[in-house]
């Protein structure tokens, strides 16, 4: 893989404390990268997927899931696996380090407001967010996983059943290490989403579905089967990402 030179410290505003962007640590974790890390941009896209503000290598056995608004729009792409599925978002943010840890107090404050079993443990990146439900009760495990770079963060979410927890978090953590954000010159308010734009073949393929199920809904043709998977949802609290496990 060919990176061109990271941004120099030197080249960004003063006054500011600058985080570097994420690289190699002792823990052998190469990313998440800027699209600015690349001599050739085009090679970023190379064993990704193209989601427009970010980049995401699929693991083997992958399927992807578009959650969509109730205006059609892309909010979440999911990577589906046989332990659970994740998504990887993109946010604005300051140059200076320390987003993801106001964003995970908040995650774990409003999952605790949910009675829901919460553990705060280490990663490669930082700290991690772990909401389980309560032992007895339906449901799974959800783990937010987050990085700081330059005038970006990322946020990883992981959902999956409790056996499977542990295997699902590692794949979250392989892809989100290979993952390339590309934020864009335009100013934006921090924790502004990063938007989130599906490669044309993709996007092609829900234009279709969605046509096949009005037409099927009207009685003109058998329902079809659509891939990757389409469904509507409002963005819910962090008990209801906590329910939504693989599948929908």
């Amino acid at each position: 893989m060919a990176f061109g030179k990271k941004k120099d410290d030197a080249s960004r505003d003063s006054g500011d404390e600058v985080i570097s962007a994420p690289g190699t640590d002792d823990d052998g974790m190469d990313g998440p990268f800027d699209i600015d890390d690349f001599d050739d941009p085009s090679a970023a896209t190379e064993g990704r997927l193209d989601l427009g503000s970010v980049l995401i290598p699929l693991p083997e056995a992958g399927q992807v899931q578009v959650e969509l608004t109730q205006q059609g729009v892309p909010s979440a792409v999911w990577v589906v696996t046989p332990n659970g599925r994740f998504t990887v978002a993109a946010y604005a943010a300051p140059k200076s380090a320390g987003l993801w840890r106001e964003v995970a107090t908040e995650l774990a404050d409003s999952l605790r407001k949910d009675a829901t079993e919460v553990a705060i443990k280490d990663g490669p990146w930082g700290r991690e967010v772990v909401g389980a439900a309560p032992s007895g009760g339906a449901g799974g495990v959800v783990r937010f996983i987050g990085v700081d770079g330059y005038r970006w963060m990322i946020r990883c979410v992981v959902n999956g059943p409790e056996e499977t927890a542990d295997a699902l978090a590692t794949q979250a953590r392989d892809a989100l290490a290979e993952t390339v954000v590309r934020r864009g010159d335009t100013p934006l308010p921090v924790r502004t989403p990063l938007p989130v734009e599906l490669p044309e073949p993709m996007a092609n393929q829900l234009r279709a579905a969605a046509e096949q199920a009005a037409a099927q809904q009207a009685g003109l043709q058998e329902p079809p089967a659509p891939t990757p998977a389409a469904r509507r949802s409002e963005q819910g609290s962090a008990m209801q990402q906590l329910r939504t496990i693989t599948g929908g």
